[in-house]
């Protein structure tokens, strides 16, 4: 990843990674006023956290009011974050942004949005994991952990296996204290082994948006997750 690092970052926003909602407007085909109300059910049944994920963006007006439609529902009972686009979610009063690697810079996305901005990072190998030291980010997801059809992903999937094993190399790195959580192909079926892992939390899209009552996709989701982190003694 090219930039100029900022050094010695520290995360500067707690960020609560047990539940994290993939609002992803491709794979749901709704519009604003249907990823609104799937956030608010979202967020009834216990998710902590939202992005809004549009990868391929051909009218970016059109997305920044799906945003500001989400951001008006969640009215800051959690953040939300909009994948990729700093324009964005600058635009629209977001909390922040996700950032893959091939993305903006995390260093140039903190001066864009600021202290106070939740910014999070894609990991997909240890490599990535050992650089977070020199970046100004505030949680990291790594995947995918599982293969999924909710994107193309070229890499193969790293299991849980691998997922142990970068979110060892990215704790070292960051002095244990950065939230650390999995995604891709996350489910109710492998919520809790991804917990055991050693996820604080899983971002899931399908399993909680596919189809059906999202509330209680989602209090399913957390409940699996709170029973996981208890029996691995992580209690919040």
């Amino acid at each position: 990843m090219s930039g100029s690092p900022i050094p010695h970052p520290e995360a500067v926003r707690p960020v609560d990674l047990r539940l994290y909602g993939i609002l992803d407007a491709g794979v749901s085909g709704c519009d604003g006023a249907r990823l609104a109300a799937m956030a608010s059910e979202a967020i009834a049944g216990g998710c902590t956290l939202l992005q809004y994920r549009e990868k391929t963006i051909e009218d970016a007006r059109a997305a920044l009011a799906r945003i500001r439609a989400i951001h008006d529902a969640i009215d800051g009972r959690v953040p939300l974050l909009v994948n990729d686009r700093v324009d964005l979610a600058l635009a629209a009063g977001a909390e922040g942004v996700h950032l893959g690697q091939s993305d903006l810079h995390p260093a140039d996305a903190r001066r864009l949005l600021g202290r106070d901005a939740i910014i999070g990072l894609t990991l997909k190998s240890g490599t990535h994991a050992d650089e977070l030291y020199r970046l100004p980010v505030d949680y990291a997801c790594i995947g995918g952990v599982f293969a999924t059809k909710s994107k193309d992903n070229p890499d193969p999937p790293v299991g849980l296996d691998g997922f142990t094993r970068i979110a060892f190399r990215a704790r070292l790195a960051r002095g244990g204290g950065l939230p650390i959580g999995a995604i891709a192909g996350i489910d109710s079926s492998n919520a809790a082994a991804v917990i055991a892992a050693g996820s604080d939390g899983i971002a899931v899209i399908s399993a909680l948006f596919g189809a059906g009552d999202v509330e209680a996709r989602a209090r399913d989701l957390r409940d699996r997750v709170e029973v996981a982190l208890k029996h691995r003694g992580s209690v919040r």
